[in-house]
C-alpha cells in the first residue's frame, strides 16, 4: 500500500490493481525476457499506394506491430488537430501542443500566425481514452516545447527563446497566469525544423533542449541558463534513460542517434561503431515517393531505405509493456510511416544500438498519412505515440516547384490532408495500465516513497516536486534510499534485494538538487555494487573536487581499476573538475592502463586539456585577433554546430548521405568572401565540383547581417581552412552584398558565382 495516498481511486482498485501487477510478474517472466517474435511484413509492397484519409480506427488496422501488441485510441481530431509533442503533470492530466498552422498549403501559408494552441486532456473513467478536455493556451505561433513544472506549465513558441509558465488559478481548464522564466528578446529566424525541442528535466536536474548550447536549471521559481561550451547537436525530439543519458537525433543530418556517449555538458563525442552495421537502414512497408532526398533514397521496391526524418525518440522507462522492453529505445521515422526499437548495449563503455529486429520495424503502417513525430511514457506505464496525421511532413522551404518532392505530393493530393491528428497509446495481452497519479498533492514522504516507484515517470515527477519544494524534512529518508540504508535483519530476508539501483542514484540526484549532498553520502555511493550508482555519485563528486576535497579525490583513485569501463569513464571526466596534480596523476594512469579503450582515452585526453579539443582548437587559430574578432569566430562556431552542421557535417567534411558538399579546404569557401556571402544570402543549386546534392542550398537571408558573418568567418578561418585574419567576413561585408543582390530571388548556380569571381580578380 506504498502509493495509496498518492492514486486516485478507490482503496479496493488499488489492492485489485497490485494483485494484478503481482501475477502478471510471476506468469510472465518466462517469455518477456527473451527475444520476442519479430513484426509481419508483406510479401510484396505496393509500388502506388492510396493517399485516402483513414479514420483513426481504419488508421490502426494498417498497422503491423510485433505478436501481443496493440495500440489503443487516446485521442483524435477534432479533439486535437497537427499534434506534435505531449506531457503530463504530477496528477495525470495530459498537455497537446498542436501546431495548427504547420503547412496548411505547399508554401506553408500563415505558419506564422498565432493560431495554434495547447489543449488539456483527462481520462475521467479511466479507460484510457480522453473524455474531458479544455483549451487550456490559445493563440501561440508553432507551440514546439512544453514541461509541466509542478502545476504550471512552460511553453517555448518557434522564432523565440522565452520561456514562459502558465496556470490555471481557477480550475476552469484555460490558463489565466503567465509568467516569464526565462528571458531571451533575441528572434531565432532559423528555419522551424532547425530550431531547438526537447525542454525536459533530467536525473541531474538540469533542463535540457536540442541544438542550443545551453541549459537550465530551476531556481527560485525562475529558469537560469548555463552556457556549454559546444551545441548537443540535434533536431526534434530530447530523451533520456533511467540514469539520466540523453539521446538527440538529427533528421537533416539523416542520423536517428548521436551525442549519447556522454553528458554533452561535457563536449560532445560520437564514435562510427555507436551504430553498427546497417541501423541507419529502415524497413517500411508502404512506398515512399514523398522523400526529400529522391531516388537516390529508395529502394527497387520504391520503399525508403536510409533514416531521413528521425525524431520524436523516448527511452521507454515504464512498467505496463514486457520487461524486455524497459531501457529500449524508440524513433520515430513520419517519412517512412514507421516507429523503431533499438536494443541498447554496452560494448567496454561505449553504448551501441541495435535493432531490435532484423530488418524490421517494431510499428509500421500502409497510411500515407500516418506521421509519427513524438513518443512518451506514459503514467500509466504505457508508451504513447503522437500521430501528427498530417500529408505534407517537410517544410516549406523544401517544397518549391523546383524540388523533388513538390510533384510528388501534388500528385498524391497529399496537401489537402490537413487539420487532424490521433495520440494512441501502446499496450500488451496480459498487461493492465497503471492508475492515475496524484502527485501534485503528494507529501513530502509520499513523493520520496515515489522513487522507488516501477516506472520512471513517476520517479522523475517525484524527485521535480521534491526539488521545487525544497523541503528539507526529506533529507533523512533520502539519503536512506540512496545508500540502501536498511535494518540487518531486513536484508537477511532472502525475498527482499533492498531499494533499486535506480532509485539509489535518483535519490542521491534529489539530495544533490535540494543541495543536501555530502561528502559522506557520496563516499557511501562510492562503494555501491552498481556501476551506474557509482557513476552517479562520480559526477555528483564533482563539485568536492572542485572545491579541493582531498578525501572525496583519493577516494575516487580506486576507480582507476573499477571494474565497469563506463565507471573509469566517468572518472576521467569528472576528474577535470580537481585542480590538484594528483587528479592529473590518476588521469595519466587512466590513459596507460586503458590505452586500447578509445571512450576511455578520449574522456581523459579531453579532461587533460580541460575541455573541448575542438573549442582549443580554435582558441589557438583565433589568438592574434583581437576580442571583438576572436568574439566574431566563436559565435559562428555556435551557430555552424546549431544549424548548418546537420548537412556539411560537425567538421565540415560532410557526411555519410553526402547532403551538403564538403566545406573543409573548398575553393568556394576559400575564394572570394563577397562571392560565399552570396550563396548564403540567395542559396545555391545545381551540381558543386561536379557532384550532385539531392537539394539546392536554402537561402539564410532572413539571418541578420552578423549572424551570416559570424558563421562565414568560422567556416573560413577553422575547418581546415585556417584563413586566419583574412578569413573574417563583417557584417558591413554582408551588408554591402545584400544590398547589391536585393533584387535576387534565385539561388546561384556555381557558374554565375564563377564568373562574378573572375569579374572580381579581373578588377585588382
Amino acid at each position: 500500500m506504498l502509493y495509496a495516498n498518492l492514486f486516485t481511486g478507490t482503496s479496493k482498485q488499488l489492492i485489485l490493481s497490485c494483485m494484478a501487477v503481482a501475477i502478471v510478474a510471476l506468469t510472465s517472466c518466462n517469455s518477456l525476457d527473451t527475444e520476442e517474435p519479430a513484426p509481419p511484413r508483406p510479401d510484396k509492397i505496393n509500388p502506388n499506394p492510396s493517399p485516402a484519409y483513414l479514420s483513426p480506427e481504419e488508421s490502426m488496422q494498417t498497422f503491423k506491430l510485433p505478436p501481443g501488441y496493440h495500440v489503443q485510441l487516446v485521442a483524435s481530431e477534432p479533439l486535437v488537430q497537427e499534434p506534435v509533442t505531449i506531457c503530463w503533470d504530477g496528477n495525470g492530466r495530459m498537455y497537446v501542443a498542436e501546431m495548427r498552422s504547420y503547412m496548411q498549403d505547399l508554401n506553408g501559408t500563415g505558419e506564422r500566425l498565432p493560431i495554434c494552441r495547447i489543449t488539456r486532456l483527462e481520462d475521467t473513467d479511466g479507460d484510457g481514452k480522453m473524455d474531458k478536455s479544455s483549451v487550456f493556451i490559445d493563440s501561440l505561433v508553432l507551440p514546439r516545447m512544453i514541461m509541466a513544472l509542478g502545476n504550471r506549465l512552460v511553453v517555448n513558441e518557434t522564432y523565440g527563446y522565452n520561456l514562459y509558465a502558465y496556470s490555471d488559478t481557477d480550475n476552469n481548464g484555460k490558463a489565466d497566469k503567465k509568467e516569464l522564466l526565462y528571458h531571451n528578446d533575441t528572434p531565432d529566424e532559423a528555419n522551424l525544423e532547425h530550431q531547438k525541442s526537447g525542454l525536459i528535466w533530467n536525473i541531474d536536474n538540469w533542463i535540457y533542449v536540442t541544438s542550443n548550447p545551453v541549459r537550465y536549471r530551476y531556481k527560485n521559481g525562475m529558469l537560469q541558463p548555463d552556457t556549454m561550451a559546444t551545441s548537443p547537436g540535434g533536431q526534434w525530439g530530447l530523451t533520456h534513460d533511467d540514469y539520466g543519458r540523453l539521446y538527440f537525433s538529427s533528421a537533416g543530418g539523416e542520423t536517428p542517434a548521436l551525442n549519447f556517449q556522454q553528458n554533452p555538458a561535457y563536449g560532445r563525442i560520437d564514435f562510427e561503431s555507436q551504430r553498427p552495421g546497417d541501423f541507419d537502414s529502415v524497413w517500411p512497408i508502404i512506398a515512399t515517393p514523398d522523400v526529400q532526398g529522391g531516388q537516390e533514397r529508395l529502394r527497387p521496391d520504391s520503399t525508403l531505405n536510409h533514416f531521413t526524418a528521425s525524431c520524436g525518440q523516448s527511452v521507454y522507462r515504464g512498467d505496463r509493456l514486457p520487461a524486455s522492453m524497459e531501457g529500449d529505445l524508440f524513433i520515430c521515422e513520419p517519412v517512412g510511416r514507421l516507429i523503431r526499437r533499438a536494443k541498447v548495449l554496452d560494448s567496454s563503455g561505449e553504448t551501441v544500438l541495435k535493432n531490435a529486429y532484423h530488418q524490421r520495424e517494431f510499428l509500421a503502417s500502409t497510411d500515407m498519412n500516418f506521421r509519427p513525430v513524438n513518443t512518451a511514457t506514459g503514467p500509466d506505464g504505457c508508451l504513447y505515440i503522437v500521430d501528427m496525421y498530417h500529408g505534407i511532413i517537410q517544410e516549406s522551404n523544401w517544397t518549391k516547384p523546383d524540388s523533388y518532392i513538390n510533384p510528388q505530393i501534388r500528385r498524391k493530393g497529399l496537401e489537402k490532408h490537413i487539420n487532424r491528428g490521433r495520440i494512441y497509446r501502446l499496450v500488451h495481452d496480459g498487461y493492465t495500465p497503471g492508475l492515475k497519479p496524484s502527485l501534485l498533492k503528494a507529501t513530502g514522504s509520499e513523493l520520496v516513497a515515489a522513487l522507488s516507484h516501477p516506472n520512471g515517470w513517476w520517479r522523475d515527477n517525484a524527485q521535480q516536486l521534491l526539488v521545487m519544494q525544497g523541503d528539507q524534512s526529506v533529507v533523512p529518508a533520502l539519503k536512506k534510499l540512496a545508500t540502501n540504508e536498511r535494518p540487518f535483519w531486513d536484508k537477511l530476508a532472502f525475498w527482499k534485494k533492498g531499494t533499486p539501483a535506480v532509485t539509489r542514484a535518483q535519490a542521491l540526484w534529489t539530495l544533490d538538487g535540494l543541495h543536501a549532498i555530502d561528502p559522506e553520502t557520496v563516499l557511501a555511493a562510492f562503494k555501491d555494487e552498481d556501476p551506474n550508482v557509482r557513476k552517479a555519485a562520480t559526477r555528483i563528486s564533482e563539485q568536492f573536487l572542485a572545491g579541493g576535497n582531498s578525501k572525496i579525490l583519493n577516494a575516487l583513485a580506486t576507480f582507476n581499476t573499477d571494474p565497469n569501463p563506463g565507471v573509469r569513464a566517468q572518472l576521467a571526466l569528472s576528474l577535470r573538475y580537481s585542480k590538484d596534480a594528483q587528479a592529473r596523476a590518476y588521469l595519466q594512469a587512466l590513459l596507460k592502463n586503458n590505452s586500447g579503450n578509445e571512450v576511455i582515452v578520449k574522456a581523459a585526453t579531453k579532461s587533460l586539456n580541460e575541455g573541448d579539443d575542438s573549442q582549443a582548437e580554435l582558441r589557438a587559430l583565433t589568438a592574434n585577433m583581437d576580442d571583438d574578432d576572436q568574439r566574431l569566430v566563436f559565435s559562428g562556431a555556435s551557430n555552424f554546430s546549431q544549424l548548418c552542421a546537420t548537412c556539411h557535417g560537425p567538421d565540415g567534411k560532410g557526411i555519410a548521405s553526402k547532403l551538403a558538399p564538403p566545406l573543409a579546404g573548398a575553393a568556394l569557401v576559400k575564394g572570394n568572401k563577397d562571392v560565399l556571402i552570396r550563396v548564403l544570402l540567395q542559396g545555391l543549386k545545381g551540381p558543386v565540383d561536379g557532384n550532385k546534392y539531392p537539394d539546392i542550398m536554402q537561402p539564410q537571408g532572413t539571418h541578420d547581417d552578423e549572424y551570416i558573418a559570424s558563421v562565414l568567418s568560422f567556416i573560413r578561418v577553422s575547418l581546415g581552412n585556417q584563413g586566419g585574419h583574412d578569413g573574417l567576413v563583417f557584417p558591413e561585408d554582408v551588408k554591402a552584398v545584400r544590398d547589391a543582390t536585393a533584387g535576387r530571388k534565385e539561388p546561384w548556380t556555381v557558374q554565375e558565382l564563377d564568373g562574378i569571381s573572375k569579374a572580381a580578380a579581373a578588377k585588382k
